[in-house]
């Protein structure tokens, strides 16, 4: 298995940090963001290594299910956090979540239950990398088509009051942005699908090949698991943007963009 030290990450920091002068050469304006990110993404990753170490250490089910529920608060809120417009109050929080978790919930017990079996389903070394991968596509698709349906909203405010006004339930006017915003939230992991292999080598293949796994039972692998993200993203955006919509509707029809917040 190759393996990295100090000389190869040094390289790699230098590399970021000439594309971070050739912002400030160029006055692109991206460098201050490219170097706090790739010092935040430095640190973060030292620190979930260790925690991982120490986890993975004592091989504890409860430990497992305690990290999935931080995992899911934490991209509950991520999910949201940097939409151009979002819902108000604690819904936003409660639509992402309800989003990620039933379809994260779902997909990663089907993956755990069939790679693993029933008995070692919660195991920490293998359980959250997985649930990881597959959260981070669920939340990715949500906040996606969340962030195309309250724009699509915002946008085509007068039409979807003028159906509303001449008889139209909010499901019928708010229909087909409610489509273009999940095949919004769906397009990202589709063109991961068609591209794989082709464009792309997928990280879990290229993970397994470098590790020196057969190619052939690595894309097996990567196979398996593509699909899982898809069925993933397909959940998660579908309930979020049904539950988004009742939210920004109500019982009578009624368009309440008073429930939408604006940056």
């Amino acid at each position: 298995m190759i393996s990295l030290g100090l000389i190869e990450l040094s390289l790699a920091v230098a590399l970021t940090l000439i594309s971070a002068g050739l912002s400030v050469l160029l006055s692109l304006g991206f460098h201050k963001t490219l170097v706090w990110s790739a010092i935040r993404m430095i640190v973060q990753l030292m620190l979930v290594g260790l925690l991982l170490r120490f986890i993975f250490s004592q091989s504890s089910a409860w430990i497992t299910l305690l990290v999935f529920a931080a995992m899911l608060l934490a991209a509950s809120y991520e999910t949201g956090a940097r939409l151009p417009r979002r819902l108000s109050g604690y819904f936003q929080f409660l639509v992402s979540g309800t989003a990620i978790t039933i379809s994260t919930g779902f997909v990663s017990a089907f993956a755990l239950l069939t790679v693993l079996g029933a008995e070692n389903w919660l195991e920490p070394a293998h359980a959250i990398p997985i649930a990881g991968i597959i959260l981070g596509t669920a939340m990715n698709s949500a906040s996606i088509a969340l962030n195309a349906l309250f724009a699509n909203i915002g946008s085509e405010r007068n039409a979807i009051e003028a159906q509303l006004a001449l008889g139209a339930t909010r499901w019928q006017a708010l229909g087909p942005l409610m489509r273009r915003a999940i095949q919004a939230g769906l397009l990202p992991v589709t063109n991961q699908m068609v591209g794989a292999g082709i464009i792309t080598m997928p990280g879990i293949m290229s993970g397994q090949i470098l590790a020196g796994q057969d190619p052939l039972e690595a894309g097996k692998y990567q196979i398996f698991l593509m699909l899982l993200l898809a069925s993933s993203g397909v959940v998660s955006t579908v309930i979020a943007v049904y539950a988004a919509v009742r939210r920004v509707t109500d019982d009578r029809h009624r368009l309440r963009l008073d429930h939408l917040l604006s940056r």
